[in-house]
């Protein structure tokens, strides 16, 4: 059994990672701790565990074997440092810090103490995502000329009578989240497109502040891959009904993923016309899953480090070429 302790409640996403651990036979949910004490102690009551108000009594009991961390990403990195230097594997949500040289220490400290670290990404698992790459490592569309993926949803938009959307306030603080819709809803469609396009060699972003919430909330990056390809990444916090979609363009075909309805229409095929592929690939583990089995078989998981350095790097070049208005380019290592 491995027991955990869940750090904060702050990520909207904190209470679906509560469930996954309760829902897991190898996992037990040990204590809560939170920057906001208040928060913290409610969920600690409705999860019936005690609520401890200093992180470091929580690294120091010899009982915690796991951190699950919801804090603000502006916390990411002192309180992963922290678990890891106490020996704690560590399960966080996306992104794992603002910069590629933030992730670099981390995993630097990871690495010297041994423990197991998994950042969310979870579409990383999903059977259309993986379909999407059997396509590409096959050649089914021939060489990849554009590729276009967009995740949007309705967060920020008010409801009637209300004078705000369903994201919570916090979600708008950029101290806290170091952006808006692109670091965090943007970050689906960065780490899908870096793994099925390749490097980037350099980007153009533009990201809108809409509504004047103190981040973005509509985001655009154009991409030109080292492979020649062009990209497109979009996102919004102000989209109603916007479905998820991804689309690969190619020289002998077109694969177009809404949602998980996926077609394809390929020259490469017995027949040159669209239609629905009889997929049968399942998701893989959840990210979650994933990182149990990394600590207790050494398994090594399908997302790896450098999806989560990559999305940082995007991240971070995205937000560069925003404020200065032009193309950056990307210098991959």
């Amino acid at each position: 059994m491995i027991n955990v302790a869940l750090l904060s409640r702050w990520h909207v996403h904190a209470d679906d990672y509560a469930r996954q651990i309760q829902n897991n036979d190898n996992l037990a949910i040990q204590l809560v701790w939170d920057e906001n004490a208040e928060r913290g102690k409610k969920w600690a009551k409705e999860l019936e565990v005690p609520f401890v108000d200093d992180l470091q009594d929580v690294m120091a009991n010899p009982s915690i074997d796991a951190v699950a961390v919801s804090t603000p990403t502006n916390l990411h990195k002192e309180v992963i440092l922290t678990a890891a230097k106490s020996g704690k594997h560590i399960f966080t949500e996306k992104v794992l810090a603002f910069s590629v040289k933030e992730c670099e220490e981390i995993y630097e400290t990871v690495d010297q103490y041994g423990v197991e670290l998994m950042v969310s990404l979870p579409r990383l698992t999903e059977g259309y995502y993986l379909y999407a790459q059997d396509v590409m490592d096959n050649g089914w569309i021939g060489k990849l000329t554009t590729i276009r993926c967009r995740l949007a949803h309705n967060g920020a938009v008010a409801s009637p009578g209300k004078s705000e959307g369903w994201l919570p306030e916090r979600f708008f603080d950029e101290e806290q989240c170091g952006g808006g819709s692109l670091i965090d809803l943007g970050a689906h469609p960065i780490y899908l497109t870096n793994r099925l396009a390749g490097k980037v060699k350099q980007l153009a972003a533009r990201m809108h502040h809409t509504n004047n919430l103190g981040v973005d909330d509509n985001a655009v990056i154009l991409l030109e891959y080292e492979s020649g390809a062009m990209g497109i990444i979009e996102t919004s916090f102000l989209s109603q009904g916007s479905p998820f979609q991804l689309e690969l363009y190619g020289t002998e075909g077109t694969l177009l993923i809404e949602d998980k309805q996926i077609r394809i229409n390929s020259n490469l095929s017995s027949r040159s016309e669209w239609s629905t592929p009889d997929t049968s690939l399942e998701d893989l583990q959840l990210p979650m899953e994933q990182w149990v089995s990394a600590i207790l078989d050494r398994t090594t998981p399908t997302i790896g480090r450098s999806d989560v350095m990559n999305l940082t790097l995007i991240n971070e070049i995205a937000a560069k070429s925003n404020i200065e208005g032009c193309w950056i380019n990307v210098n991959n290592k």
